[in-house]
C-alpha cells in the first residue's frame, strides 16, 4: 500500500538479536497512525488508524548517504507529528487486542519522504533533546547513555548490558520518565511535597514573588512542557495528570488530597485512552504511586518508632513499599524477583534528584549556551555514573535475582509470600538478633561467596578442566588455567549467560579468548567475557565471514584494548598447566607467494569450516575441540599431519552442536570417552541429530548434552575421568 502516515513517537532501534548462527538485522520501530492510503485509480481513503512502523535498515550500506545523512540516522532524526508518504506492506499483529490495527513494513534503503513537518511545540522539544544529548558528549559512557534517560526517557544510547543490568536490579523505573521526575520538578517550584498544606510556601515560586494562582499557572505551563518534552508515555501521562488536578486545587484554594487526586488522573486517563488500561507501564506506576501514598507513610513511621533515622525511615519505607506491591506485577512480565531491588533502590535515591535537576538545567541551557550546558552535564555524570554502577553491581551478584513462576498465578504466589514475610517480619523487628540473622543469610544467598557456594552446591567440582557452559543454541567453553583463571573458547550467544558461567567458576583473568569462528552463536556473547575481567588476547579464525560480526569483535576488541589475533594448524601454546595444540585451519599462503604455490588443502566453502580446532592437553587428559567444523573440513584434518595426534582422545567437543554433518571416519579416530554436545533446549534445528549421538553412543563415548544435562564440568587426570552438572 501507498499511505500517508503522522508519526506519533520518536523512531527507536530494535535491540540486536541473535537468531540461529546470524544477528537479525536492525530496523527502525515507529508508532504512527495512517491518515490517508492512496489506492489504485487514484482514490484516496481518509482514515485515523494506529499501526506500527517496521523500517529494515540494517541491510543498507553503512556508508550510504541521503542528503547528506546515513539512512539510518534520517529515519532516527523524525520527530513525532512529522507526516511521510510511504511504500509498504502490510502485516497483521502479533497477537490479539492490540492497540495498533496492523504493521507496516518498509523495506529498503530509502529516505523517508516528508510531506509535513512536525509541529512547532515537537520541534522545539526536538531541539531541546538533540542540545542535552549534545552536551553529554564528552561524558563517560555510563552518564552519556544514562543522563538523558532520566532527564527524558531518551534511551537510545543505553547499551544492552546497561539494560538488562537495570531490568534485574528493578531499577529500569529510572530510565522510564516518571512521577519521580516530575514530582522533583513540582518541588522546586511548590516546596517539598511531604508539607501538603504549606507546600506553596517552601519552593521558588513565594520566594520570587508569585501568588498562589500564579504558582499554578506556572505549575500547569510545567506540566504541559513536561509532557512535551518527555513524549506521553504512561507514566508521565500519569505524573503530569496527576500533578494538573493538585495545581487545580492549590489554584481554587481547596485542601489537597494525593489519594484522589491519583484516582482523577487515573479515571481521566483511561477515560480518555482506554488502551492505558492494558499498559503494565502505567500499572506499574499506579501502583508504585498508590504504594508510596498508603503503605510508605505508616511503614515510615513504625520504623521510626523502633529507633530508624526519620530519613533512613522513610526512605527504607518508600522503596519496600513501592517493591511490595510492584514486584507481583514485574513477576507476571520477567518471570523473575530481584532480591537486591530495595537496596538498590535506596543506594540511588540521593543521587536521582541531583542528576534530575542538572540534567533539566543542561537540557534549558543547551539552545542558549552550549558551554553552560556542556558544564552542568558534567556535574550530573557524577550521580548518574553512581546510579549506573550500582545497577552493575546489583546485577553481577550471583543470587541478585532468582526465577519464579511467570503469569498471574505466579504474582498471586509471589504476592502470597509477600504476605507472609510481611508477617513474621512485623514480629521479627521485635527480636534484633533474629533480624540480624536474617539479614546476615539473606547477604549470603546474594553474594553466594564462592567457597560457600561450592559446599553448598557442589558447583564448580574440585579440580575441574573443562567446562561447558549452557548459554543456548551456542558455544561457550572454558578450560581451566589455574589460579582463577581460564582459557574461553567461542563465548556463545547470550553475554548474560556467558558472564554468569564465568562468574560461578571464579574466572577474573583471560589469558586468551579463542572464537572458533564469527557466527553469532560463538561470538555475541564476547561482551560478557569481557566483562570486568583481565584478558590477555583475543584469537580468531582468518576466514572472517560473516563480515558484521567479524567487525562486531573487533570493535569490542579495540574498546577494551584487547589485541586480535589470528590461529593457523601448528600453533602450540601453554598457560599454567594447560597446553594445547591449533590443528585447523592450514595456515593460508603468504600474500607475496608465487601464484604456482597453492595451500595444502582447498579454501572453506564458509566459516563452519574455518573454525580454530584445538587438541588440547590438560592434567593428562587430551581433549579435542572441533568448532563447527563440517565434513569436508573434517575429512581434511584426518588427513592432515595432526591426524596422527588425535587418536583416542579422553573428550571430544562434537562439532556443529552435534548436527547430522559428521564424518565418521574422523569420529572413529578420536574414539572418545566421552562427547559434549552444546545445544540450545528445543531449538530449531533439530540439534543434536538422533543418528549423530548414536554413532557416537556405539562408538563407546558417553554423551552429555547442555540442553538436557545443564552446564557440564570435566573432572579428572592420571587416567581418571568423571563429569559434574551444575
Amino acid at each position: 500500500m501507498t499511505a500517508e502516515v503522522e508519526l506519533t513517537s520518536d523512531p527507536r532501534l530494535t535491540r540486536p538479536r541473535v537468531r540461529g548462527d546470524h544477528v537479525a538485522p536492525t530496523a527502525v520501530l515507529i508508532d504512527a497512525e495512517v491518515r490517508r492510503v492512496y489506492e489504485t485509480g487514484g482514490a484516496t481513503t481518509v482514515t485515523r488508524t494506529p499501526v506500527l512502523m517496521i523500517v529494515d535498515v540494517g541491510s543498507s550500506a553503512p556508508g550510504r548517504e541521503a542528503g547528506g545523512r546515513s539512512v539510518r540516522s534520517a529515519w532516527l532524526g523524525l520527530l513525532p507529528s512529522t507526516r511521510l508518504r510511504v511504500g509498504a506492506r502490510l502485516a497483521p499483529v502479533m497477537t490479539g487486542g492490540d492497540r495498533v490495527a496492523a504493521v507496516l513494513r518498509v523495506r529498503g534503503a530509502a529516505a523517508p519522504r516528508v510531506v509535513g513537518e512536525p509541529s512547532a511545540a515537537q520541534r522545539l522539544a526536538g531541539r531541546l533533546r538533540a542540545g542535552l544529548r549534545e552536551a553529554t558528549d564528552d561524558l563517560s559512557e555510563d552518564a552519556r547513555a544514562l543522563l538523558p534517560g532520566l532527564v527524558v526517557g531518551d534511551t537510545s544510547r543505553i547499551t544492552p548490558d546497561l539494560e538488562e543490568a537495570f531490568k534485574e536490579t528493578d531499577l529500569t523505573h529510572t530510565l522510564a520518565v516518571s512521577g519521580a521526575n516530575f514530582t522533583i520538578l513540582l518541588a522546586l517550584l511548590l516546596g517539598p511535597p511531604g508539607l501538603a498544606q504549606q507546600a506553596e510556601r517552601r519552593g521558588l515560586a513565594p520566594r520570587l514573588g508569585i501568588s498562589l494562582r500564579g504558582t499554578a499557572v506556572l505549575g500547569g505551563v510545567l506540566s504541559l512542557g513536561f509532557v512535551v518534552v518527555c513524549r506521553p508515555d504512561p507514566s508521565v501521562l500519569r505524573a503530569a495528570a496527576c500533578g494538573a488536578v493538585a495545581l487545580l486545587a492549590l489554584a481554587t484554594g481547596r485542601r489537597r488530597s494525593l489519594i484522589p487526586a491519583l484516582a482523577t488522573a487515573v479515571l481521566l486517563l483511561v477515560l480518555y485512552d482506554p488502551w492505558l488500561a492494558r499498559s503494565y507501564g502505567f500499572l506499574l506506576s499506579v501502583v508504585a504511586t498508590g504504594a508510596l501514598l498508603t503503605l510508605a507513610p505508616r511503614w515510615s513511621a513504625g520504623l521510626r518508632r523502633r529507633g530508624v533515622p526519620p530519613r533512613l525511615a522513610e526512605a527504607l519505607a518508600a522503596a519496600a513499599a513501592a517493591q511490595a506491591l510492584c514486584a507481583p506485577v514485574v513477576a507476571v512480565l520477567s518471570a523473575r524477583v530481584s532480591l537486591v531491588a530495595v537496596p538498590c533502590n535506596l543506594l540511588v535515591e540521593f543521587a536521582i534528584a541531583p542528576a534530575t535537576v542538572l540534567g533539566f538545567a543542561a537540557l534549558a541551557a543547551a539552545p542558549v549556551g552550549m558551554p553552560a550546558a556542556k558544564a552542568l552535564a558534567w556535574c550530573a555524570q557524577w550521580p548518574a555514573e553512581w546510579i549506573a554502577e550500582v545497577a552493575r553491581t546489583g546485577a553481577a551478584l550471583p543470587g541478585g535475582g532468582v526465577d519464579w513462576p511467570g503469569g498471574w498465578a505466579g504474582a498471586a504466589l509471589l504476592a502470597a509470600v509477600i504476605l507472609l514475610v510481611l508477617f513474621v517480619g512485623r514480629r521479627l523487628l521485635r527480636h534484633p538478633w533474629w533480624c540480624g540473622a536474617c539479614a546476615l543469610l539473606l547477604v549470603l544467598v546474594v553474594v553466594q561467596p564462592p567457597p560457600l557456594t561450592r559446599v553448598v552446591t557442589g558447583w564448580p567440582p574440585p579440580g575441574w578442566r573443562l567446562v561447558m557452559c549452557d548459554v543456548g543454541q551456542g558455544d561457550a567453553l572454558v578450560l581451566a588455567a589455574g589460579g582463577g583463571a581460564g582459557v574461553v573458547v567461542d563465548a556463545g550467544p547470550d553475554p548474560e549467560r556467558v558472564d554468569h558461567c564465568l562468574r560461578s567458576l571464579g574466572v577474573t583473568r583471560i589469558p586468551l579468548v579463542v572464537l572458533t569462528h564469527f557466527h553469532a552463536d560463538h561470538v555475541a556473547g564476547l561482551p560478557g567475557v569481557l566483562r570486568g575481567r583481565a584478558v590477555g588476547a583475543i584469537e580468531t579464525t582468518g576466514f572472517e565471514e560473516p563480515a558484521e560480526q567479524a567487525a562486531f569483535v573487533r570493535r569490542a576488541a579495540a574498546a577494551r584494548r584487547v589485541p586480535v589475533t589470528r590461529a593457523a594448524a601448528g600453533e602450540q601454546r601453554r598457560t599454567g598447566p594447560l597446553s594445547w595444540q591449533v590443528v585447523w585451519p592450514p595456515p593460508s599462503p603468504p600474500p607475496d607467494a608465487p601464484p604456482g604455490m597453492l595451500p595444502a588443502h582447498p579454501a572453506p566453502e564458509g566459516p563452519n569450516d574455518a573454525s580454530v580446532a584445538m587438541l588440547v592437553r590438560s592434567g593428562g587428559l587430551r581433549l579435542l575441540l572441533l568448532g563447527d567444523l563440517e565434513p569436508p573440513a573434517q575429512r581434511a584434518l584426518a588427513r592432515s599431519p595432526a591426524a596422527e595426534a588425535l587418536g583416542s582422545v579422553d573428550v571430544l567437543k562434537v562439532a556443529h552442536h552435534g548436527s547430522a554433518y559428521q564424518d565418521p571416519g574422523l569420529v572413529r579416530r578420536a574414539a572418545p570417552r566421552l562427547a559434549l554436545i552444546s545445544c540450545g533446549e528445543n531449538n530449531l534445528y533439530g540439534h543434536p541429530a538422533p543418528g549423530t549421538v548414536a554413532a557416537l553412543r556405539a562408538g563407546g563415548a558417553t554423551v552429555l548434552r547442555t540442553d538436557r544435562d545443564g552446564a557440564l564440568a570435566v573432572v579428572g587426570g592420571g587416567g581418571e575421568l568423571s563429569v559434574a552438572r551444575d
